[in-house]
């Protein structure tokens, strides 16, 4: 009997390696995008995404040697996949989403990234031909509306967003969802595809990434606005740009590729935008009161989850 419990313990684990890889993922963005929205009031978007971005493809460098993860042999197809899905997804999809938290703020941004699984489960049913069942897709609508519960409560003593503000701030944080899903959808076509080790898919999609800013940053109009700040000159902002790139970039990119390549693209983006419900937690430590609204769209998050998990 005890052979067995530990034989099914094991096989449960395993089988649900992607999903804890997704949730750990969205736990710890939602560390980093606390310390990013602090950053952002001092760095632009453009210099706070390359700078996570070379932060992290160093850590990830440092991680390769150590562990002695030589560069795998690459298929061309699964190789271009993982640079284009980085390109989009971390050089244009993560500068647009800090220039969204700019005009809306972290919490009406957060709402419309809530759009990104049903795009990702879409075009995964579309271009991938995974298809889930009811119980996944009933899963997933929980799962959306108990964040869009959380982050849609208006919070007092807040401003409401200037009129000039909204409508380009929407436009920003619907093109970051969409970024988002792209990404994810040609991560997992370079999985499906290949043989790709998680650590590996992370570093190319980052190298790709920074690449596409540093191309981005390199027209006259943006050199400017994007290396203004010197931000080396205060050493808390140093420390805290590290920090955040090592558990939102770093790990959770890292995170992020093992989710895609041991789930279906559609629950791995789900549970990956959970990140405003580990955000409840942070916020009770630092003092802020949560509502009965909040606690609720906890617990139907949490059943959409177990829903992914159990009956997919």
């Amino acid at each position: 009997m005890q052979i067995i419990f530990n034989n099914l313990l094991i096989v449960s684990l395993q089988n649900g390696k992607g999903e804890l890889a997704a949730l750990a993922a969205a736990g710890l963005w939602a560390i980093a995008s606390v310390i990013y929205g602090l950053l952002g009031q001092r760095i632009p978007p453009m210099q706070l995404n390359l700078i996570k971005g070379i932060i992290a493809i160093a850590l990830l460098l440092l991680t390769i040697l150590i562990s002695g993860e030589m560069l795998p042999q690459l298929a061309p197809l699964p190789t271009f996949l993982l640079c284009l899905s980085g390109a989009v997804g971390i050089g244009w999809g993560d500068t647009v989403f800090l220039s969204a938290i700019n005009c809306l703020g972290a919490r009406r941004v957060l709402l419309l990234g809530t759009l990104a699984p049903p795009i990702t489960a879409i075009a995964a049913m579309i271009f991938l031909q995974e298809q889930l069942n009811v119980s996944a897709w009933c899963g997933i609508l929980l799962t959306i509306l108990g964040v869009a519960w959380v982050v849609t409560e208006r919070v007092p003593g807040t401003s409401d967003i200037a009129s000039t503000q909204l409508w380009p701030g929407i436009g920003l944080g619907l093109l970051a969802a969409l970024a988002n899903a792209i990404g994810t959808i040609l991560s997992r076509a370079a999985f499906a595809t290949g043989s790709v080790n998680p650590l590996w898919a992370a570093l190319l999609r980052l190298m790709a990434g920074v690449f596409i800013i540093l191309l981005w940053a390199s027209f006259p109009k943006q050199q400017k606005t994007t290396f203004s700040d010197p931000y080396w000159k205060s050493p808390r902002v140093i420390f805290a740009s590290f920090f955040a790139a090592f558990c939102g970039t770093y790990l959770g990119i890292w995170l992020q590729q093992t989710a895609i390549k041991f789930t279906a693209a559609g629950i791995a983006s789900t549970l990956m935008q959970t990140s405003p419900l580990f955000v409840i937690p942070i916020a009770i430590y630092m003092g802020e009161k949560v509502s009965t609204r909040a606690i609720f769209g906890v617990i139907v998050a949490i059943v959409g989850i177990g829903l992914l998990f159990y009956l997919k």
